[in-house]
């Protein structure tokens, strides 16, 4: 992946179709975890490309006006919940959907090498948020508002 014109006008052309509230995206910013880890260059490239998309350009009418003659208006996305940030200042509780999370992730097959399951990692991740508002699992992210309710 990389964060392409062509791209962002693909998810531009999501965002106009469905006029999402909330987009949740990856922290195209966050390139070394620790000191045992380089986030993948596909998460940080979808990342900045859905950042793009979201702001300014689908809400602008002259951006990718091909889209307009497709009969989708410019929309404005509300809040973006940026996740696997360093900056989380956002908790939601996951605890009843953790295993269809689990389930889901154990799709992609080829992400495991040699039949590694995520399931003890997701928990140990999703606990340690969950901790932080008290509940079993939590997912982190950071909030960004960028249509308040005064805007309207």
């Amino acid at each position: 992946m990389e964060p392409t014109l062509a791209l962002r006008r693909d998810l531009v052309r999501e965002i106009r179709r469905f006029r999402p509230d909330i987009v949740i995206c990856y922290d195209p910013t966050r390139l070394l975890v620790g000191d045992r880890h380089i986030n993948h260059p596909d998460h940080r490239a979808v990342g900045q490309a859905a950042l793009d998309a979201i702001a300014p350009a689908a809400a602008m009418p002259l951006v990718f006006g091909e889209l307009r003659e497709e009969g989708l208006e410019p929309h404005r996305v509300r809040k973006v919940l940026v996740a696997s940030t360093f900056e989380p200042d956002t908790w939601i509780d996951i605890s009843a959907t953790i295993d269809l999370k689990i389930k889901a992730l154990r799709q992609h097959a080829s992400q495991f090498p040699d039949g590694w399951d995520p399931e003890e990692r997701l928990r140990e991740w999703a606990s340690e948020n969950g901790s932080k508002i008290g509940v079993p699992y939590a997912e982190a992210y950071r909030k960004i508002i960028l249509v308040r309710e005064d805007d309207d």
